[in-house]
């Protein structure tokens, strides 16, 4: 058997503040043994488990790799909206007239991802 994925880990200034905004995002939860000022924290979703490490360096230029944000119970918009409340920033919208496209925001660290239609958007054309 090949190798798996054990974790998508990103660097951050603040591993506990930013893990508990991705496990908001994600409908995830932290690990029962995270808490503020730790080193690290892990969020576990449905689909991925995140680590967050802490680093010195800030970020100062675009990812190299990005998430991909696919709703499952709301759509493009409705999501976007609801990570711009819990403390996401506008990047780049990139949506089109014809319903398709995609919004770029950042996380409160400054971390690039993409927020797609939904599957349900998908399958309407």
């Amino acid at each position: 058997m090949s190798s798996l994925i054990r974790h998508v880990t990103i660097d951050s200034a603040d591993p506990y503040a930013l893990a508990t905004f991705w496990a908001a995002a994600l409908d995830g939860s932290l690990a029962d043994d995270d808490y503020p000022g730790d080193p690290e924290a892990t969020v576990t979703s449905a689909a991925v488990s995140l680590l967050f490490v802490t680093v010195d360096d800030r970020k100062t230029v675009k990812n190299r790799v990005h998430l991909d944000l696919q709703p499952q119970d709301r759509s493009r918009d409705e999501e976007v909206e609801r990570l711009l409340s819990l403390g996401a920033v506008m990047q780049g919208d990139h949506r089109r007239a014809d319903g398709s496209g995609w919004v770029t925001l950042h996380d409160p660290e400054g971390n690039e991802f993409c927020v797609e239609r939904s599957a349900a958007e998908r399958s309407k054309g």
